[in-house]
């Protein structure tokens, strides 16, 4: 497959598409379901496309003109070798559309049943109904349907973060402080590339949400000299935080991650904002790693592979992609993985277990059934290890934020072998 670079400004604008009809699906195909005679499920899935990705121009972006919104979704149909009368048929639906915009917008806004299109799936919806119940689900769904601000955390194992903002405002980024993170910053207009943001090369900041910054703190205090594991490293953003402490708290660190993709991607964030205390890195599983025959570490942080469902504001296809029974496959597979970190802990250790997910078969269950099956371990009130300001996100002694504005939706639970 042959991939293109676009420009700055289209590949924003192809974001923003792309990302706009995700968060507004169902509302965008109930406008085209008012307007088409024909029934969704028999539409050409390219005509489909082109007539969602048109609908959302003309009903959310206004610094596209109406005119040359249809204009282009009928150039499309015609680069796509869509036959000439369908090329009618998406120039029709769109200009109707126009022309009745505003009885459409408010017509739209309600389902066949006459409820409220909220734009995440049913199941989904009514999971968190029964967890947090309707007006929190319905708030949840709200926020998740908002663009997100851009956080980042800068790396004070090379600047302060009010430094960093200097050197944001001297090229003209507007920024403040997080809300929760002590290292957090927020962009809440920038719409630019990531390596155009300035410090990037230099490795002054890792692109991280503040509830993502404040799992890795969670393993503190760190014991002077200690061993810490970051057993799901990814693309290494809370390694490189882990770098941070080690710099202070002269700490030896280990990262696990088996997959190419993500370890090429670790090892570039590390070069990027390692220090002077460079990680050991392991390409292998979790599972493999623990054949090896290494002595015990005092922290280990698993950031477990999850649903997502706490950062679809941020990702909108997880909602789409995602079933009720993923649930209990990630189940499964997050507690192996604990399973295996327990055996590598320390007495006196800390097992921090992280997702990005708001589903209690992926939390609360997972840590109750891993506690059964290991005793020697206990769950521990994680207050102290938060700064004041996130405090309110403890339920039961775990860090559980929901999403909002300023935060992602995540989990995490903080555990000590006796």
């Amino acid at each position: 497959m042959r991939k293109y670079a676009l420009p700055g400004n289209e590949r924003n604008l192809t974001m923003q598409l792309v990302y706009g009809v995700l968060r507004n699906r169902q509302y965008l195909d109930r406008i085209l379901q008012l307007l088409s005679k024909t029934p969704l499920a028999k539409i050409d899935p390219f005509i489909h496309q082109a007539l969602v990705v048109g609908l959302y121009q003309l009903f959310f972006l206004r610094r596209i003109p109406q005119s040359a919104a249809v204009h282009e979704m009928v150039e499309c149909c015609k680069v796509g070798g869509i036959p000439r009368r369908l090329e009618g048929f998406v120039n029709g639906i769109l200009r109707q559309s126009i022309r009745q915009k505003e009885p459409l917008a408010t017509q739209a806004a309600l389902g066949e049943n006459g409820e409220p299109l909220v734009n995440h799936p049913e199941w989904l919806v009514a999971g968190w109904c029964k967890h947090f119940g309707h007006d929190e689900a319905l708030r949840i769904c709200a926020a998740n349907n908002r663009e997100p601000v851009l956080v980042l955390r800068a790396n004070v194992a090379k600047i302060i973060r009010d430094d960093f903002r200097k050197v944001l405002e001297g090229a003209g980024i507007a920024n403040h402080p997080g809300a929760y993170a002590v290292e957090a910053v927020v962009l809440p207009e920038y719409q630019g590339a990531i390596p155009a943001i300035p410090g990037y090369a230099e490795g002054l900041f890792q692109v991280q949400d503040e509830a993502a910054q404040m799992a890795t703190g969670l393993l503190g205090p760190f014991r002077r000299g200690g061993r810490y594991l970051d057993g799901c490293a990814g693309l290494g953003g809370k390694t490189s935080h882990l770098l941070q402490f080690a710099a202070s708290h002269a700490l030896k660190i280990h990262a696990v991650e088996p997959e190419p993709y993500r370890l090429q991607k670790l090892r570039e964030n590390l070069d990027r904002c390692g220090t002077a205390c460079a990680p050991v890195i392991h390409a292998m599983s979790l599972q493999q790693f623990t054949l090896a025959d290494l002595p015990p570490f005092d922290g280990i942080l698993i950031d477990a592979p999850c649903s997502g469902t706490g950062v679809t504001g941020r990702h909108p296809d997880i909602r789409w992609n995602r079933r009720p029974e993923d649930l209990l496959r990630y189940q499964q597979e997050q507690l192996n993985i604990l399973h295996h970190s327990a055996g590598l802990l320390a007495p006196g250790g800390i097992l921090v277990y992280a997702t990005c997910s708001l589903e209690p078969e992926e939390n609360q269950e997972v840590i109750k059934a891993f506690l059964a099956d290991h005793p020697a371990l206990q769950l521990t009130d994680c207050t102290m290890q938060l700064p004041e300001a996130a405090r309110r996100f403890i339920v039961d002694g775990c860090f559980a934020p929901r999403p909002d504005a300023t935060i992602d939706g995540f989990f995490a639970a903080r555990m000590q072998r006796r």
